[in-house]
């Protein structure tokens, strides 16, 4: 078993497409309805917004790889807050969790957050995903606020920003 993370190419991206709502439809119905997931991911996993994300600098998206397949990912961009990056996905197969693989994804966030300069890695986790925040939390993440702000259709983000001071 080998694993390694690298950044995501561009033709990697409908395959990471198909992971994210494998991921989404495993995990989210429990927290958020299949309404609102579908919404989501249209709103993040689509060809052209991944591309162009790939081909801003201030945009960074990696895949973790076991013997060349896909197990996970995640994204990370600038803030417009100095000294802070935002990890805004990070996502392993449902099958795989319990085995340090989401951990790994947060050292490299950390990793990239510092090369970049960052003193702070935060993020948004939705005030339900309990298994989420318990990860976060193992990894030395601490609430900083809670938020609930409105994306659209009548559907509500409800979440908890967490952050790690990294520096």
């Amino acid at each position: 078993m080998t694993l390694d993370i690298r950044p995501l190419t561009e033709q990697d991206v409908p395959s990471l497409i198909a992971l994210a709502r494998e991921i989404w439809l495993a995990h989210y119905p429990a927290i958020i309805s299949i309404g609102q997931i579908e919404y989501m991911l249209d709103q993040r996993y689509r060809v052209p917004i991944i591309t162009r994300q790939l081909r801003d600098p201030g945009h960074w998206w990696h895949v973790l790889w076991e013997d060349g397949r896909m197990l996970g990912f995640s994204a990370c961009e600038r803030s417009d807050q100095p000294g802070q990056m935002k990890l805004d996905k990070l996502y392993v197969q449902p099958a795989r969790h319990g085995q340090g693989l989401g951990s790994r994804l947060l050292a490299h966030a950390e990793a990239l957050a510092r090369e970049q300069g960052c003193h702070t890695l935060y993020l948004q986790v939705n005030k339900h995903n309990d298994k989420a925040i318990r990860s976060y939390q193992r990894n030395g993440f601490s609430v900083r606020a809670a938020v609930a702000f409105d994306i659209g259709q009548g559907y509500v983000m409800d979440d908890y920003v967490m952050e790690k001071r990294v520096a």
